[in-house]
C-alpha cells in the first residue's frame, strides 16, 4: 500500500511496530521455556521449588545459546538446530505413541478432525457473552494465543519468506500451512491424548503442580521417565533458542533497512535484549509470571494486527499487477475475442492461430502493459 513510500516514514514505523511485537513475542516464548525447564529441574533432580535465580540462570544459558547460533548464520547454527529439533519431537512422539495409549490416539486423530471442522465457526465467534467463565478463558488462553501468534508474525514471515525464495504461492501455502497443521496435529493427538487417557484412568494431570509441570508428570507415568524427562528439556530449549536466533536475526535486518546479512553487534544487541526483557517479565510477575507474559504479550501484538490487515490489502493489490497474472488475464481475454469473432464470420469451421505481429501493425491487438494496466 505505501509503494514508493515504504522507505519513508510510514515504512519506518511499521519497522519499529514489527520490531516491538517480534521482540515481546519472542521474549514470551523464552519466559514460557524457562518456566517449562524450571519446572523440569525441580522435578527430574528432585530439589525442591527453585527460585528466581535459576529462573535467570536458564534465561541466560538460553539467551547465550541463541545469540551464538544467530551469529554463525542461517546456514549454520539455524539450520544444525532446527534438524536436531526435529529428530527429537519425532523420538519422543513415537515414544508415547508406543508406549502409551496407542489405540486411542489413533482413534483421537479423526476424532478432531471431525470437531475442528464442525466447532470451528462456534469456536471462532464465541465471546464473553457466554458468562464469566468463558471471558476468563479466553482472556487467559484463546486471546494470549491468538496475540502471540501475531507477534511471531514479523520475523517467521521474513524467515519463511527468505528461505522460500524460488518457490510459487501453492508451494509457500502448502509448506507453510498444510503441512505444520498436519504435524501439529498428530503431534496434539499424541501428547494431548496421552494425558486426557491418564487423566481419565485415576493419574490427576490436571492437578499436577502447574501447567508446567503436567507434562513431566504424563512422561512419568511410562518407562524410562527420567530419560524421556530430560529429552522434553533439551527439546524445549532447542525450539525456544532457534525460534530467538531467528528473531534476532530478524531485528537486525528490520534495523538495518532490511538488509539480508544483518552486522553481528546488531544480532547480538537485540539478542541480548529480547533475554532481558523475558527475564525482567518473569521478575516482575512473580507468582503469576505467567499472566504477566500473557498481558505484555497482547499489549505487543495489538498494533501490529491492524498492520498485518494492511499487508492482505497489499498481497491482493500487488498479485493484481503480478506478470503472470496479467499475461493469463489478457490470454483469456484475447481468445475469447478470437472465437467470439471467428463464430460470427464463419460459424463452427474456423481455426486460432499465434502469429507474431509486426510493430508498426495497426489492426494488431494492443499489447500488454507490464504493470497491468490498460
Amino acid at each position: 500500500m505505501l509503494g514508493r513510500h515504504a522507505t519513508g516514514p510510514g515504512g519506518k514505523v511499521i519497522d519499529m511496530f514489527a520490531i516491538f511485537a517480534t521482540l515481546f513475542g519472542s521474549a514470551t516464548s523464552l519466559g514460557l521455556g524457562a518456566l517449562q525447564i524450571r519446572s523440569g529441574l525441580e522435578i527430574v533432580g528432585g530439589i525442591g521449588p527453585l527460585g528466581n535465580a535459576a529462573l535467570v540462570g536458564v534465561i541466560g544459558v538460553l539467551t547465550a545459546g541463541f545469540v551464538l547460533s544467530a551469529v554463525s548464520g542461517i546456514a549454520k547454527g539455524i539450520q544444525w538446530l532446527s534438524n536436531i529439533n526435529m529428530v527429537l519431537a519425532l523420538v519422543l512422539a513415537l515414544f508415547l505413541f508406543v508406549v502409551g495409549p496407542t489405540v486411542f490416539i489413533l482413534n483421537l486423530v479423526p476424532t478432531s478432525i471431525g470437531s475442528y471442522v464442525q466447532d470451528l465457526a462456534m469456536m471462532g465467534a464465541r465471546t464473553g457473552a457466554e458468562g464469566d467463565q468463558t471471558q476468563e478463558w479466553l482472556g487467559t488462553w484463546t486471546i494470549f494465543y491468538w496475540a502471540w501468534w501475531l507477534s511471531w508474525t514479523p520475523f517467521v514471515g521474513m524467515f519463511i519468506a527468505r528461505i522460500s525464495r524460488g518457490r510459487t504461492i501453492r508451494q509457500f501455502v502448502a509448506g507453510v500451512l498444510f503441512v505444520p497443521s498436519v504435524v501439529s496435529l498428530i503431534w496434539f493427538c499424541i501428547l494431548g491424548g496421552t494425558a486426557i487417557d491418564l487423566q481419565d484412568g485415576g493419574t490427576d494431570i490436571a492437578g499436577a503442580g502447574g501447567l508446567e509441570a503436567q507434562l513431566f508428570e504424563t512422561l512419568d507415568a511410562f518407562p524410562l521417565a527420567t530419560v524421556a524427562s530430560i529429552l522434553v528439556m533439551v527439546l524445549v530449549a532447542i525450539f525456544f533458542v532457534s525460534g530467538a536466533d531467528a528473531a534476532s536475526i530478524v531485528m537486525g535486518s528490520l534495523s538495518e533497512r532490511g538488509t539480508t546479512e544483518p552486522t553481528r553487534p546488531m544480532v547480538v544487541f537485540w539478542g541480548v535484549a529480547t533475554g532481558a526483557v523475558a527475564a525482567v517479565m518473569l521478575l516482575v510477575g512473580g507468582a503469576e509470571a505467567l499472566t504477566g507474559l500473557q498481558t505484555i504479550t497482547i499489549v505487543a501484538a495489538l498494533p501490529f494486527a491492524v498492520i498485518m490487515i494492511g499487508l492482505v490489502v497489499s498481497l491482493m493489490r500487488d498479485l493484481r499487477s503480478d506478470p503472470m497474472v496479467v499475461r493469463r488475464r489478457y490470454a483469456v481475454n484475447a481468445v475469447e475475442q478470437a472465437v467470439i469473432a471467428g463464430v460470427t464470420e464463419h460459424g463452427d469451421d474456423f481455426a486460432l492461430s499465434v502469429e507474431p505481429r509486426a510493430d508498426d501493425d495497426p489492426d494488431g491487438p494492443e499489447r500488454p502493459r507490464a504493470d497491468g494496466r490498460p
